[in-house]
């Protein structure tokens, strides 16, 4: 009885924690590239953190066109030679790539618009471009992983 008890309770409680194990699975698209490669991309996504971060720290100060000119030359369009993204680009999906594309233009996008905060002192506009910019790195965070 006591065997049979305790077979039924961790079956039980197996029932309950599969459901949990499955939504915890990584369930994003692995992408395969050579290990250098992957060393160069997860280097210019920590890059890409810094530089959001440093964005952050010059809105907080209110000192826009440092802002601004962090996100054009770190994560804007003007970026894309320094970050190798025409060497990167046959190892991603055509979406990710996509993905890629619309971030560095929000940036450039952000970028001008913190400029105009400059002289408008107007942070709604900013703060709009900037999430907008964060929420091009959660899609593709959210949808591919390298390891």
């Amino acid at each position: 009885m006591k065997k049979s008890f305790i077979s039924c309770a961790l079956g039980m409680f197996l029932l309950l924690v599969s459901p949990m194990y499955a939504t915890a699975m990584d369930t994003r698209q692995k992408i395969e590239m050579p290990p250098m490669m992957q060393e160069h991309m997860l280097n210019n996504m920590r890059d890409h953190l810094r530089a959001l971060q440093e964005i952050q720290a010059a809105l907080a100060k209110s000192d826009f066109d440092k802002a601004a000119d962090i996100a054009e030359q770190r994560l804007g369009m003007s970026s894309l030679e320094k970050h190798g993204a025409a060497h990167m680009a046959p190892y991603m999906p055509k979406t990710m790539q996509d993905i890629g594309t619309q971030m560095h233009r929000a940036a450039s996008r952000f970028s001008r618009t913190a400029q105009e905060a400059a002289v408008k002192a107007d942070m709604a506009p900013v703060l709009e471009d900037f999430s907008t910019l964060l929420r091009q790195c959660v899609a593709c965070h959210d949808s591919y992983r390298l390891r």
